[in-house]
C-alpha cells in the first residue's frame, strides 16, 4: 500500500515536470508576443505593374488636386411649392423658408464660383466652406435659369482655382470622376466614364428656350453634388454637375447629368461681366430628322435639324432661312440634335454671325445669320388670314380612312378654320393604335396644312397626295390648336 502511494506521488511529479516542459517549450499553449503574431498570407495575389500603379495614382493625385478647389454651398431661401430639384430639405418649423445645401467650383483667386441656378434661386442667404475649414457669406452675382446656372462671390483672395478644360473634345466611355458634397458630407469623390454626351430632352429644364446638352455619368451623383465638378483624368473640369436619375427617395440609381464646361464659361463670363447673359437667338423652331422624313426630304440618312417654322422677325426670317429648311451645321460643326444646335447657339451672344449650312431642294446652300437677343423677337410665324364665313357649316361634308397609314381626315368647317386662323387644311378626326400615324405623333385634332410641299384644301387633295405616293415617306405640315406648326414624314405603304 506504502509502495503504491510512492508510485502515485511519482507520477504526480513527473506529469508536473512535463506540463512545465511543454509550457516553457510553447507547442501551443502559451500566447505569443505581438511580435509573433502574422496575419494573412505574405504577399498579395496580384502584382501590378506600372500602368496600372499609374492608372490608380491618377485618380488619387487629380482627387487631391482638385478637391480643394470645390467648395460646399448652403443655401437659406424661400419656400417653394414641391418641384422636381433634389437639393432642398425643409425644415418643418421655418415654414417660410427651407435649407439645402449644393456646391460650386472655384473659378477665380479673387472668390467666384460657378454652381447650379438651382442651388441658389430665390436664396436669401448663401454660404460658402472652404475645404479649408472656412466660412464665408456669397453674393449672387448672376443666374441663367435656362441653362441651370450661376455664379456666387465671396469676399476671399489667393484660392485655389479649378482648371477648366474643354468639353467638346469629351469621349464617351472616358473616366470621370465628380468631387461635390452630396448628403452634406463634404469633399466626397466618385468614379465612373462618361455614359453619353449631348443627351437632351430630359425635361430638367422647364422652359422651351431651355438649354439640355448633358454629359450622362455613372460616377455617383447624389444630392448635394448639384454645382460640383465633373473632372477627367487630368483634373480638369469637363462638367458641372446638375441632375441625377433619382428613385423614389430622391437618391442616386445609376446616372448623373452635367452641364458641358465650354457652355458653362460662356455663360460664366457674361453674368461675371454683365450680371445677366445677353443671348443670341436664331428665331427658329426645329426638330428632329428621323428616318422617315430623311427619305420625304430625299437626304441619304437621317441628319441635322429640320426648321418646323420661324420667329416674326428673328434673325432667320432675315436670312432666307425657310419653314422646311434643314440644318446640317452651324460653323462647320455638324448637328444632328435639336440641343446640339440649341447648346452651340446659347454660347454666342447677340450681335454673333453664324454661318449655316442648309439643306434644301436636294442642295446644300451657306446662309449666315446673326443672332438676335430674344427680346426683338416676337411670335412664332403668322398663318395666313383667317377664314372669315362664320356660318359653321362644313364646306364639303367628305372625310376618308386612310387604312394603310392608320388615319382619317375630313374637311374643316369655317368655324374650324376660325378657331385654327387657317384658311385650308384637312383636320385628323382618329388615328389608328400601333399606325404609321402614330408613330408619327400624329393625333386628333391636328390639321394637315401641306402634303408633299402642295397646300391642302381638301380630303380630295390629301387622297390624291396618299395615292400618288405609295412606298414613299411624304412630308406633312401640321398645326395644333395652339398654333404650334411642324413638319411630320409619313411613310405609305406600297
Amino acid at each position: 500500500m506504502k509502495t503504491k502511494r510512492l508510485m502515485g506521488a511519482f507520477a504526480l511529479v513527473f506529469a508536473g515536470i512535463l506540463f512545465g516542459a511543454l509550457l516553457v517549450s510553447g507547442f501551443g499553449l502559451v500566447r505569443p508576443g505581438l511580435a509573433d503574431i502574422h496575419l494573412g498570407a505574405n504577399n498579395p495575389p496580384v502584382n501590378l505593374d506600372a500602368d496600372a500603379t499609374s492608372f490608380s495614382k491618377a485618380f488619387i493625385e487629380t482627387a487631391s488636386k482638385v478637391t480643394p478647389t470645390i467648395v460646399q454651398i448652403t443655401v437659406v431661401a424661400e419656400a417653394q411649392n414641391p418641384h422636381d430639384d433634389f437639393f432642398f430639405f425643409p425644415f418643418k418649423d421655418l415654414p417660410q423658408e427651407e435649407k439645402g445645401t449644393g456646391s460650386g467650383i472655384i473659378i477665380s483667386d479673387d472668390g467666384y464660383i460657378l454652381t447650379n441656378n438651382h442651388v441658389v434661386e430665390n436664396s436669401n442667404k448663401v454660404t460658402v466652406g472652404l475645404s479649408d475649414k472656412r466660412s464665408f457669406e456669397a453674393k449672387v452675382i448672376g443666374t441663367d435659369p435656362l441653362t441651370d446656372l450661376a455664379v456666387i462671390k465671396i469676399n476671399a483672395n489667393n484660392l485655389p482655382v479649378a482648371y477648366l478644360g474643354d468639353s467638346d473634345n469629351l469621349k464617351v466611355g472616358q473616366w470621370v470622376m465628380a468631387i461635390g458634397n452630396p448628403l452634406s458630407l463634404s469633399s466626397t469623390v466618385t468614379a465612373g466614364i462618361v455614359s453619353a454626351i449631348g443627351r437632351g430632352s430630359l425635361g430638367l429644364i422647364k422652359n422651351s428656350y431651355g438649354v439640355e446638352d448633358f454629359i450622362q455619368t455613372d460616377a455617383a451623383i447624389n444630392p448635394g453634388n448639384s454645382g460640383g465638378a465633373l473632372v477627367d483624368l487630368s483634373g480638369a473640369v469637363i462638367g458641372v454637375n446638375s441632375a441625377i436619375a433619382a428613385g423614389r427617395t430622391g437618391t442616386y440609381i445609376g446616372y448623373g447629368f452635367a452641364i458641358p464646361i465650354n457652355l458653362a464659361k460662356s455663360v460664366a463670363k457674361d453674368l461675371i461681366a454683365n450680371g445677366k447673359v445677353s443671348r443670341g437667338y436664331i428665331g427658329v423652331n426645329i426638330g428632329e430628322v428621323d428616318n422617315a422624313m430623311a427619305k420625304a426630304l430625299g437626304l441619304s440618312k437621317p441628319e441635322g435639324v429640320i426648321v418646323q417654322g420661324l420667329v416674326k422677325d428673328g434673325a432667320a426670317s432675315n436670312a432666307d432661312i425657310k419653314a422646311g429648311d434643314v440644318i446640317l451645321k452651324v460653323d462647320g460643326k455638324e448637328v444632328n440634335e435639336p440641343n446640339a444646335l440649341q447648346s452651340y447657339i446659347a454660347g454666342k451672344s447677340a450681335g454673333t454671325t453664324v454661318t449655316l449650312t442648309i439643306f434644301r431642294d436636294g442642295k446644300d446652300i451657306e446662309r449666315k445669320v446673326t443672332l438676335k437677343a430674344k427680346d426683338n423677337d416676337q411670335t412664332n410665324e403668322p398663318v395666313v388670314n383667317k377664314e372669315n364665313n362664320d356660318s359653321g357649316s362644313p364646306e364639303n361634308s367628305s372625310s376618308a380612312t386612310f387604312d394603310n397609314v392608320g388615319l382619317t381626315v375630313k374637311n374643316l368647317t369655317s368655324q374650324e378654320k376660325s378657331s385654327y386662323n387657317v384658311d385650308h387644311g384637312v383636320i385628323i378626326t382618329n388615328v389608328k393604335p400601333y399606325s404609321n400615324a402614330e408613330d408619327q405623333k400624329l393625333f386628333q385634332g391636328l390639321v394637315i396644312l401641306e402634303a408633299d410641299k402642295h397646300n391642302i384644301d381638301s380630303v380630295t387633295d390629301f387622297k390624291n397626295v396618299i395615292n400618288d405616293n405609295k412606298g414613299k415617306s411624304v412630308m406633312l405640315r401640321v398645326v395644333d390648336d395652339q398654333g404650334n406648326k411642324r413638319f411630320v414624314a409619313l411613310e405609305i405603304p406600297g
